[in-house]
């Protein structure tokens, strides 16, 4: 498997188009051409994570961090260019997926949620998407011939059913001119047609192939159709929100979320004589998801990097955050490991880096 093959799988699953428009992701050091010489996985790319992967002989380093991120003026021996320049040098590849793994149903809020013990768990923000609702008029003896060319390329399907279609019959008219050249009818003479209305869903993405197969596959010479569209709940969005087996004082769920994380200290922001079960996560730093946490019924906020005015505001606003710590995402080395090797159908070796990229000391 090369690089190029990679992003790929990646992409089937973690689209690369979900990440924020501010956010780096994708390949961002290395060639689509090399191949695959074993992948580590790591929150952050440093020098000490190069020289893991060097030493475990792999190639490829998948970070959640962009390492290369507000943008780089020189690459010297100092600094982020450092570790740019060993990576050239050692013919590397950095990936990067950042904000379209965050957003992932399964991505970096949804391991801490497992490592806390969450049921239960849904995406706390969903995003919204588009996708249409396409409308053709065939004849009705190509009916069948238009429905298994759209099925032949995996157009309207859901996630467990194919061949989805509706289609209801009517009578459509038109007059072809002199120069015209009508599959039905004749030049100038007004024909009426048995036709059936077919429609089916499909995304934005497959839109530009459901056009091609019209032109190309449909019998008239001008064919008729339509996409209408339409909005929806995606399956990816921002943080998770679940519940606890049972409640727990605020005191005790601190306690288990250290132990459960390996995490030396956190910050309370909120009051000290309530029970927590309802539990909401954005990992990273999202304080301002706060107010969609308590609108939606949570007993606490978990994200990381609340600054102080922050913190007043969430007093004042009567909602419970606990600081846990960005580095919290730590989780997805290990998480991601797990979905790579499942999603390359461990076509490729994967190891999760053991380094510790967190930056405080703790004293």
């Amino acid at each position: 498997m090369n690089v190029k093959e990679l992003l790929h799988v990646i992409d089937q699953h973690i689209p690369l188009s979900t990440s924020e428009s501010w956010d780096n992701v994708g390949l961002l050091i290395g060639s689509e051409q090399s191949k695959v010489e074993g992948v580590m996985t790591t929150l952050d790319c440093t020098l000490e994570v190069v020289d893991e992967a060097l030493a475990h002989n792999m190639n490829t380093i998948v970070a959640h961090h962009p390492l290369i991120f507000k943008g780089v003026k020189n690459i010297t021996d100092e600094g982020y260019g450092q570790i740019i320049k060993k990576i050239i040098k050692n013919d590397m590849n950095l990936i990067a997926l950042h904000t379209n793994l965050d957003a992932y149903e399964k991505g970096v809020s949804y391991m801490i949620g497992q490592k806390i013990g969450l049921k239960n768990m849904t995406i706390l923000n969903p995003n919204r998407e588009s996708y249409f609702k396409m409308q053709i008029f065939v004849p009705d003896q190509e009916v069948e011939m238009m429905k298994s060319v759209f099925n032949e390329h995996h157009l309207a399907e859901t996630d467990e059913y194919s061949n989805v279609f509706f289609q209801t019959q009517g009578k459509g008219q038109f007059k072809p001119s002199e120069n015209a050249n009508p599959a039905i009818g004749q030049r100038n003479k007004t024909e009426i047609v048995h036709e059936t209305k077919l429609e089916f869903m499909i995304s934005s993405k497959e839109k530009a192939l459901a056009t091609k197969l019209v032109n190309e596959y449909h019998p008239y010479e001008e064919p008729v159709y339509d996409f209408i569209e339409m909005k929806r709940e995606s399956k990816s969005g921002l943080g998770i929100i679940g519940e606890l087996d049972e409640s727990l004082s605020i005191h005790s769920f601190v306690k288990l979320y250290k132990e459960q994380l390996h995490i030396p200290a956190v910050r309370y922001i909120g009051k000290q004589n309530i029970n927590v079960e309802r539990i909401a996560i954005v990992g990273g730093a999202a304080v301002e998801y706060a107010d969609v946490a308590k609108n939606k019924n949570a007993d606490l906020f978990i994200t990381g990097d609340v600054k102080h005015h922050e913190a007043l505001d969430a007093i004042m606003d009567d909602i419970n955050i606990l600081d846990a710590n960005h580095y919290s995402e730590y989780v997805m080395k290990e998480g991601l490991k797990d979905l790579l090797e499942e999603w390359t159908e461990h076509r490729i070796t994967v190891q999760s880096s053991e380094v510790n990229t967190d930056p405080y000391q703790y004293m």
